[in-house]
């Protein structure tokens, strides 16, 4: 059984990337393109991993990530923060927030794969 992955990004060419890599690597995709429906669709389909873009219209996803670790079945979710932040603090901030870890913008598609690994062996 392949492993699911949520995709929490709202530009449309970065999950065009994402889903094209992941596929490839036998990753079963679900896609969401604000925070709120990140959060919505973790509850109903329980992934196996996030991939969180911080910088989202509405809902951010610092708070995204907050909103899924307060539920009780999604408390040790993984979460990796993938965003173009890449300031002092940034990685910092999203760690306090729940994320697992950091991937800053723009990725090497090798780097992403290596830490859903880490994470998905």
């Amino acid at each position: 059984m392949s492993k699911r992955i949520l995709i929490v990004e709202d530009h449309e060419i970065n999950r065009r990337i994402l889903r094209d890599l992941l596929t490839s690597a036998g990753y079963e995709l679900i896609e969401a393109a604000t925070g709120e429906e990140g959060v919505a669709l973790a509850g109903t389909h329980r992934p196996d991993l996030v991939l969180m873009d911080i910088q989202l219209p509405g809902l951010d996803g610092y708070e995204a990530t907050r909103r899924i670790k307060e539920h009780p079945a999604l408390r040790h979710l993984p979460i990796i923060a993938v965003t173009s932040y890449a300031l002092s603090g940034d990685e910092e901030k999203a760690l306090e927030a729940g994320c697992a870890t950091y991937i800053s913008k723009p990725f090497s598609p090798r780097t992403v794969l290596a830490k859903i690994r880490d994470y998905l062996p």
